[in-house]
């Protein structure tokens, strides 16, 4: 039986490198933001490479949900999944073929980092909102784990998710090439730089954004939402 699990993040978070973590196992086969195409579909929004996005991927959720459970050679399938991408709306009975872990990142400094790539942000846009809706539905025992907390410890957390899986750690999930992957969705020239610079992930360094007051606002929007996910959060003793 194939192991499937769906990392839930918002975007600037941690999960791209995380991607590149699980996709350095040699066990592991990777699917980058699969719900990307029939979320700008649904909603209509103007992103980078929106075009290309819409030509690369299935723009029906049931098609991509489809794609997501088809049989795979590979013992692990690794998601990357931005949680605002899904249509909560819809029937999500789906969740229950997949394990599921969520990312969360103080949204100061999510919203801080997606106005570099993007210039129009609202709280919709950064997922923490939908991840606390989110949550209410999927297993009691899936793990939040806070992008903050993982940066601190990133072989402890990532040992912690493979037990918690029955999958054995491997070393290499913490170093990996730098550079680009066929993996990757046809956005990351837009959103991917720092990533395919890294060979491993960063130390936490804590960040003070500089916000102007509609991006300040957003993220105090969100913040209620990512305070009740850190309350529930991972802890490692």
């Amino acid at each position: 039986m194939t192991v499937r699990l769906a990392a839930w993040s918002g975007p600037r978070n941690i999960s791209t490198a995380l991607m590149r973590s699980w996709e350095n196992r040699p066990d592991t086969v990777v699917v980058d933001e699969p719900f990307y195409a029939a979320y700008l579909t649904h909603t209509g929004l103007p992103h980078p490479a929106r075009d290309e996005v819409l030509a690369s991927q299935p723009c029906e959720p049931d098609d991509v949900i489809a794609a997501l459970l088809a049989p795979t050679s590979a013992p692990v399938q690794y998601s990357k999944q931005m949680t605002h991408h899904v249509r909560l709306d819809l029937d999500l009975g789906w969740l229950a073929a997949l394990r599921h872990v969520v990312i969360i990142r103080d949204p100061a400094e999510v919203v801080a980092s997606y106005v570099r790539s993007r210039e129009a942000c609202e709280p919709d846009d950064i997922g923490l909102l939908q991840q606390q809706r989110l949550v209410e539905v999927l297993p009691a025992d899936t793990p939040v784990i806070d992008a903050a907390d993982f940066l601190r410890a990133p072989g402890g957390y990532l040992r912690w998710l493979c037990g918690w899986l029955d999958l054995d750690f491997t070393e290499e999930m913490l170093r990996w090439p730098a550079g680009r992957r066929d993996s990757d969705g046809v956005w990351a020239p837009h959103w991917y730089a720092a990533v395919e610079r890294s060979t491993g992930f960063e130390p936490y360094r804590r960040r003070e954004p500089d916000l102007t007051e509609h991006d300040r606002a957003v993220a105090e929007a969100c913040r209620p939402a990512y305070d009740a996910l850190r309350g529930r959060r991972l802890i490692l003793g």
